[in-house]
């Protein structure tokens, strides 16, 4: 566009005329200089802005010069019909829409530092002036996202990919992850109209005070606390000493506005993330125009930043920050791993096992993250229990309320006990409609084989090699994964018989094909004829888990109970790791088989983390436990708080759309993984259904279990603050059963590091 086409469009909508030249940075932003030395700025909308949107600034600009802070501000001039935004016929395809905003004098902070610490404290002090003249603004277009809305900042994180460089790479994901980690949070702290961009460009200094503010273009409905984060970021670039810098800047601001202890944690998360995206942003523009220099004048600065302190731990930033003022972050940190560790050996057994050489202390979980007593989040990526996500919001008000109102047990009549039971039948064929609610898993296992007892008069049990079904006496002796492990005696009950576990990969049938799963059905049969006994039950995992994520092939499951009910026993299947919508396909993973078992068992993702198990059984059944005449009655089982959050759970499935969640990423978890195969020889299978997935990992001959591989990526993983773990009888699957809410981006960072580990071990290097 010509300066000509400018200068005359000016004059036909202000009626003032003058010289034109284009200000520097990424915005088509011109100065107009009068003849007799007066300035105007001329801002030029970009093509995806409303007058709407330019409203917004307006209105903001205006609210923070009617609350009479002293700094000058970039007031809009209206045009000669009274319009804050006028229609400018400037060349190209259309017009545009432009506005006039008084000239603001004076030099950007940027370059200034170190500046004065009564500045920092006077930038504080500012910043929070704005929160108490913006929050209470409400306006439609406020609500609108856009490219720096911090609050949304994990819209980016996919495009980490475009940076190459590994390190760079792994510094941004670290970013974006304790972004993500503290999202939760920041959805809970105060909110309303926010500068959006309070920038080292933005702020004009005069003789060593704060004399303006430019640019409400960012203007957004978000966390207030975001304007000082965003400040911070480039503020303290430039500062020989950020966090003492910050900390005069966080003391001005608690003296205008006082802080909340949360705030203050979310601070460090909220600045490293606001350069993050900037990062990002300056990534893809460089696939679009790599010489345009005004698009990169922060990009050396915030590599540098990060590169020294992008990797600290939230809570000793947290700790500088906050010096200066009465509030200590993280106040639950507790004693150290290493003390904690020393202690537990004193008070507690050996026996009860601890997960990695080095081991982890949390203190907060949040989403499809787990955080530790340094702050530091870890992606988890097979804590099966918390479905719906750790401390999922909706679940844990549910429980408080409950627990605030009432908490008894199933000897009394409860709304809560006969709401929750219905609500969860329902979700079952109608043939299962009886619920019994108790604590665990294992409770409720323990329970489905007294049923199959009672209904057949038999004693004997069929399960799978392999299978674990829980921890008391009896269900040990149904759990090959125990009585043939360390410590177990080694062979099963006389009552047990143990069949072949479905598997296509290294079991003695080959493949997924409906033929071969007949074949291992049938392998069931062959065991029931060969014990020449009736048969109580058939218990196995849907999916085995511990066998080492195991999917059975199709026609597995109809032909065993085929054979089982054909000599007398009833089918039980174990959903305690796979139900409730983690296969993505069907709400209970045996519905993906077509098959209706006799009694169902669930546990640990039902509660979200609370102590609550379910045996869903038919009513002939319950009807012959009833016969026995003894009493049934688990002291906690269906307590009232028990089945609010079992409610809870349910509601977030369905409100959030995790079971086509689950679906989704898991396809996409699975394609990468398979695409992860290709590339390495010591990926031996990738299996799964969902969210419930498997990494096979081989030695060199394409089929020997690689133990030591899988431990030495487990522990490294750990190190990446990537959580997960080993399954399978050789230990050598990596199990992935995530949270259901966790993200593709999870899914990249988690793949991408395998990837860099497998790398480096066939190499050497990487």
């Amino acid at each position: 566009m010509s300066h000509q086409k400018i200068t005359d469009a000016v004059e036909a909508a202000w009626d003032i005329r003058g010289s034109v030249r284009r200000l520097a940075g990424e915005n088509e932003n011109f100065l107009i200089e009068l003849s007799d030395g007066e300035h105007f700025v001329l801002k030029l909308a970009s093509e995806d802005s409303s007058r709407e949107r330019i409203l917004l600034e307006h209105v903001g600009v205006e609210a923070v010069f009617e609350s009479g802070l002293g700094v000058a501000l970039p007031r809009l001039v209206p045009d000669h019909e009274g319009s804050v935004a006028a229609t400018l016929d400037i060349g190209g395809n259309s017009p545009r829409l432009g506005r006039l905003l008084q000239f603001v004098p004076g030099d950007a902070w940027g370059g200034k530092a170190p500046v004065s610490p009564d500045l920092l404290t006077e930038l504080g002090n500012l910043i929070a002036q704005f929160s108490r003249a913006l929050s209470s603004i409400d306006h439609p277009a406020a609500h609108i996202s856009h490219n720096w809305d911090l609050a949304a900042a994990g819209t980016h994180r996919s495009s980490i990919r475009l940076v190459a460089d590994n390190n760079r790479r792994r510094l941004l994901a670290t970013q974006f992850e304790r972004w993500a980690a503290a999202a939760q949070d920041l959805a809970t702290v105060p909110a309303g109209l926010i500068h959006g961009d309070l920038n080292d460009e933005n702020l004009l200094i005069s003789d060593g005070k704060l004399t303006g503010v430019l640019d409400f273009g960012d203007c957004l409905h978000n966390p207030i606390i975001c304007d000082l984060a965003i400040s911070l970021a480039y503020v303290l670039l430039d500062e020989p000493n950020p966090w003492q810098a910050g900390a005069r800047v966080v003391e001005g601001y608690h003296a205008i506005r006082e802080l909340s202890t949360l705030e203050l944690e979310l601070l460090y998360p909220l600045i490293c993330a606001r350069l993050a995206v900037s990062l990002v942003i300056s990534a893809k523009r460089r696939q679009i125009d790599p010489e345009r220099a005004a698009w990169y004048v922060t990009e050396a600065r915030a590599w540098a930043f990060l590169k020294q302190h992008g990797d600290s731990d939230p809570t000793d930033i947290a700790d500088q920050l906050a010096a200066l003022i009465d509030l200590r972050p993280y106040p639950d940190r507790g004693g150290s791993p290493s003390e904690l560790l020393a202690s537990r050996g004193a008070v507690t057994s050996a026996a009860q096992s601890i997960s990695y050489s080095n081991p982890v202390k949390f203190v907060k979980g949040r989403g499809a993250y787990l955080i530790d007593e340094r702050g530091r989040p870890f992606l988890d990526m097979y804590n099966n229990v918390c479905h719906v996500g750790h401390c999922h919001p909706h679940v844990v008000q549910a429980g408080q309320q409950q627990m605030a109102r009432l908490n008894t047990n199933t000897r009394y009549l409860t709304d809560a006990h006969i709401a929750y039971a219905e609500r969860l039948a329902a979700l079952f064929p109608s043939a299962l409609c009886t619920v019994f609610l108790l604590n665990s898993g294992t409770e409720a296992n323990e329970l489905a084989l007294r049923l199959a007892n009672a209904h057949t008069g038999h004693e004997d049990i069929l399960v799978v090699e392999n299978a674990y079904h829980g921890h008391t006496r009896k269900l040990i002796d149904v759990s090959p994964y125990k009585f043939l492990g360390p410590g177990g005696k080694g062979s099963p009950e006389s009552w047990v018989h143990v069949v072949p576990v479905p598997d296509g990969h290294r079991g003695v049938y080959k493949g997924d094909t409906r033929e071969t799963g007949i074949a291992y059905g049938d392998a069931v049969g062959s065991t029931i004829q060969a014990a020449g006994r009736s048969i109580a039950a058939f218990l196995a995992e849907t999916l085995l888990s511990c066998g080492g994520q195991i999917i059975p092939p199709p026609g597995y499951f109809e032909t065993v109970f085929r054979h089982v009910r054909a000599a007398g026993g009833v089918c039980i299947l174990d959903e305690v790791q796979v139900g409730f919508g983690r296969v993505g396909s069907h709400f209970w993973a045996f519905e993906a088989y077509d098959v209706v078992p006799d009694i169902v068992v669930l546990g640990k993702p039902i509660g979200n983390g609370h102590p609550i198990g379910a045996v869903v059984c038919t009513r002939e059944i319950a009807q012959s436990f009833e016969a026995l005449g003894m009493e049934f009655f688990s002291t906690f089982g269906g307590n009232s708080v028990a089945c609010a959050i079992g409610q809870s759970v349910l509601d977030v499935i369905d409100n959030e759309g995790l079971q086509e969640h689950a679906r989704t990423t898991g396809a996409y978890f699975f394609d990468a993984l398979c695409e992860l195969e290709r590339n390495h020889t010591c990926i031996g299978d990738i299996r799964g259904r969902g969210l419930f997935l498997g990494i096979d990992l081989v030695e060199h001959d394409g089929i020997t279990p690689a133990t030591a591989l899988a431990g030495k990526v487990v522990e490294v993983l750990r190190e990446r603050r990537i959580l997960t773990g080993t399954d399978g009888p050789s230990k050598n699957v990596i199990k992935i059963k995530p949270p259901l809410v966790v993200t593709q981006a999870d899914v990249d960072r988690f793949v991408w590091e395998l990837d860099l580990i497998l790398h480096r071990e066939r190499t050497g290097s990487g």
